[in-house]
């Protein structure tokens, strides 16, 4: 199952970089595809009801999902994680 999410906070491939590796360490998540163009991100998961957790993941590195709140701290998160994804290429 593919789920699709457009995210906030999602600038370079520094940040895709730290979403991919997040992601795909959980579990039940096959594959990631980060657009840092469109800030979109597409999960391949096994499990339907991983949502919620992909959406938590997602907002714990910065990056909360389009209509979700978008607070201060999110915004500095995903600056950590940014800087953290550029490191690590």
């Amino acid at each position: 199952m593919e789920l699709n999410f457009k995210v906030q906070n999602l600038k370079c491939g520094g940040c895709a970089n730290s979403i991919t590796k997040k992601l795909l360490s959980l579990n039940e998540v096959n594959a990631v595809n980060v657009n840092s163009e469109t800030a979109e991100v597409t999960v391949s998961t096994t499990n339907a009801s991983s949502e919620a957790i992909l959406r938590e993941t997602l907002l714990s590195l910065g990056y909360p999902v389009e209509g979700d709140k978008n607070a201060i701290t999110s915004k500095a998160k995903s600056f950590i994680s940014c800087a953290t994804g550029r490191m690590s290429n």
